[in-house]
């Protein structure tokens, strides 16, 4: 058998897969993945079971879901495109605007998933250090666009850390953009916001034609298991986009459930209202017992514990606390079960002391 292998990209060869948050046994919490720990709405599982019709593609389009949305954020249907989840958007943008030689601005530590983005469309990650409270630092990501830069992506709140961009410096950082460059504002954690000074992209839909909104259902809508994301943006921006898609990729249940989901809206946000509310009731603990936890504006808290990173992972694991862990830098926690506060807030005051200590 011949030792030839196929050529592989040698900047693929080196990219990483992209990790989610580990699973939990029967008796832990999984607080890894952001994932809404509140069951389907009522409605959703109906609509989702009532799409039988597994031997028949679903609606490329996912028209209805557009025109659902157009209508929610007064655009034409064309303004609206849906994917399976909004990283698979994110690819679709980059892979429209990007080519080898081009540049992505984001901020770091971000989203995860932003690097790979960027590799697997061949561009360049030009990566801007958050500020010391974990925030986007945006009048140094404007200062690193130059005239290789194809687009820049904000993520606000910025997920693992937490903190939002103001509408003030949204606004202020839109004008110093070249218009020829695309901005991607990543708000994957929009409804867990009660932070008013924040920026909000529904309110700036139309205002810039370089700016594209990302949502999805997977987190507030409690549909991650159905992969169902969209943006808000330009039509010639979202058409490049939709040449650049998988064709057929939402499948017609996440289409049904994410109809069923808008449709009861209200209790949806009663679910986001209670889980903020447990969110900051943690982030005052946690500072309480001394942790500097930046301020927390979605469904998740950060602890910045550094060199102790892994070892404080498998502290919250051995407590029945499944993390996400970014070493050597902090770990995410999400917002999950009530019964699962106490024994975080335990487990976080046992490890303060010696995480403190060491920095």
């Amino acid at each position: 058998m011949s030792d030839e292998r196929v050529h592989i990209r040698p900047d693929i060869a080196v990219l990483p897969a992209y990790k989610q948050g580990r699973q939990a046994a029967a008796d832990a919490f999984k607080l890894s993945s952001n994932e809404n720990p509140f069951p389907p709405l009522p409605g959703v599982v109906q609509a989702v079971q009532a799409q039988t019709a597994f031997n028949r593609y679903p609606d490329a389009t996912a028209l209805a879901v557009r025109a659902e949305l157009a209508r929610r954020f007064d655009v034409s249907a064309d303004e609206v495109h849906v994917a399976p989840g909004s990283v698979a958007i994110l690819h679709e943008l980059a892979k429209a605007t990007s080519a080898p030689g081009d540049e992505v601005v984001y901020a770091w530590r971000s989203f995860e998933a932003y690097p790979g983005v960027v590799t697997v469309a061949g561009a360049t990650s030009v990566q801007v250090p958050n500020r010391p409270d974990g925030g986007h630092d945006l009048d140094a990501m404007a200062a690193a666009v130059t005239e290789r830069t194809r687009m820049v992506i904000v993520c606000t709140p910025n997920n693992p850390t937490g903190p939002i961009v103001t509408a003030d410096e949204f606004e202020r950082f839109m004008a110093s953009v070249p218009a020829t460059v695309l901005v991607v504002l990543d708000e994957a954690y929009a409804e867990f916001v009660t932070d008013p000074s924040a920026v909000r992209g529904g309110a700036l839909i139309g205002r810039f034609p370089n700016l594209v909104v990302l949502r999805t259902f997977s987190k507030a809508y409690g549909l991650a298991g159905l992969r169902v994301g969209y943006a808000i943006g330009p039509q010639y921006v979202l058409d490049a986009v939709r040449a650049c898609a998988i064709p057929l990729s939402v499948t017609a249940q996440g289409q049904a459930a994410a109809l069923a989901s808008l449709e009861r809206e209200d209790e949806l946000l009663e679910r986001v209202a209670e889980l903020a509310a447990s969110r900051d009731r943690i982030v005052t603990a946690l500072r309480e017992q001394g942790w500097p936890v930046p301020d927390a504006q979605g469904n998740f808290v950060w602890l910045p514990t550094g060199a102790g990173t892994a070892a404080a992972a498998e502290a919250f694991e051995a407590a029945g606390i499944i993390v996400r862990a970014f070493p050597p830098e902090g770990i995410r926690v999400s917002i999950g079960e009530h019964e699962a506060v106490e024994t975080l807030l335990e487990t976080a005051r046992s490890l303060v002391g010696d995480l403190t200590s060491a920095r």
